[in-house]
């Protein structure tokens, strides 16, 4: 509604629509400092999807999936270089086609995450990144940039991700295709699940709000080097998480309420109506 207060609009790290009052966060380790911030935008993109193999280079409203994700992330003037992370040359020469910047990197990843680490290993000059889902061709550039200047603004902030609000009734509240995720007065992540969480145990509370987990992250260069280095953790391989991963090993993860709450493209159907929605 014109004039209204946003999600988007809040402060880094708000919380004010969870109806909860902030507190003076606890002491962490400062990160070591040298040069000024440098934020690498990485799209990670593999062939082998397996509901829906080659899925970055399927054509949506005439341009290949990866080329409308590489135009939103253009659009932010807070990465300072963005990149295309792929193991397949096919994708690689779409990249490179469209003008864009593609690294390739070792095929037997496990994770995008462990992808984006090969690559920010190859930029040196960069202090952060942020890791762009190659299968949202509708992310805000804008929140793009609040994760950037999130990390740019605490040194000391390990990881950063965003979550969306679910509207009071929503099947996704329930679908444990969608990860929710609970967040404490501080905007730190409490924990992620596929399952309803908070469960309702005393019916409806007035103030309860559900937090959509947005499969967008940004880490701090030398916290990411040793995340990856970590084996995966208990939870992480229960619900199949790697966030929790972190969380296991005590590291914060701040979480950026927004409302934009843009679809990703998992299957076929789901980008016909992608389709529809960007040629319209």
């Amino acid at each position: 509604m014109p004039g209204s207060p946003s999600i988007a609009d809040a402060p880094v790290g708000s919380n004010e629509n969870a109806n909860i009052t902030p507190n003076v966060p606890a002491p962490r380790q400062s990160a070591p400092s040298s040069g000024p911030a440098r934020v690498l935008g990485v799209i990670p993109a593999r062939w082998g999807s397996t509901r829906f193999p080659g899925k970055p280079l399927h054509r949506i409203a005439g341009k290949a999936l990866v080329h409308h994700v590489w135009e939103r992330c253009c659009e932010c003037r807070q990465l300072d270089e963005v990149v295309v992370a792929t193991d397949d040359e096919r994708i690689a020469e779409v990249v490179r086609e469209f003008g864009g910047q593609a690294v390739m990197t070792r095929a037997d990843h496990v994770s995008g995450t462990d992808r984006i680490a090969e690559v920010i290993r190859k930029k040196p000059a960069c202090s952060h990144v942020i890791n762009i889902q190659g299968d949202e061709p509708l992310i805000s550039p804008a929140l793009i940039g609040r994760l950037a200047r999130a990390l740019k603004k605490d040194a000391e902030l390990p990881m950063v991700t965003a979550a969306n609000p679910l509207a009071a009734g929503a099947p996704e509240i329930d679908d444990p295709n969608v990860v929710k995720v609970v967040i404490d007065r501080n905007g730190r992540a409490l924990y992620f699940s596929r399952s309803v969480i908070p469960h309702r145990r005393n019916g409806t509370e007035p103030d309860l709000v559900f937090y959509r987990h947005k499969g967008i992250y940004g880490f701090r260069r030398d916290f990411l080097l040793r995340f990856v280095r970590w084996k995966p953790s208990m939870l992480e391989r229960v619900e199949g998480l790697e966030q929790l991963r972190a969380m296991e090993n005590g590291a914060e993860i701040r979480v950026l309420l927004t409302d934009d709450d843009s679809p990703g493209v998992d299957t076929p159907e789901q980008a016909a109506i992608l389709d529809r929605i960007l040629a319209s």
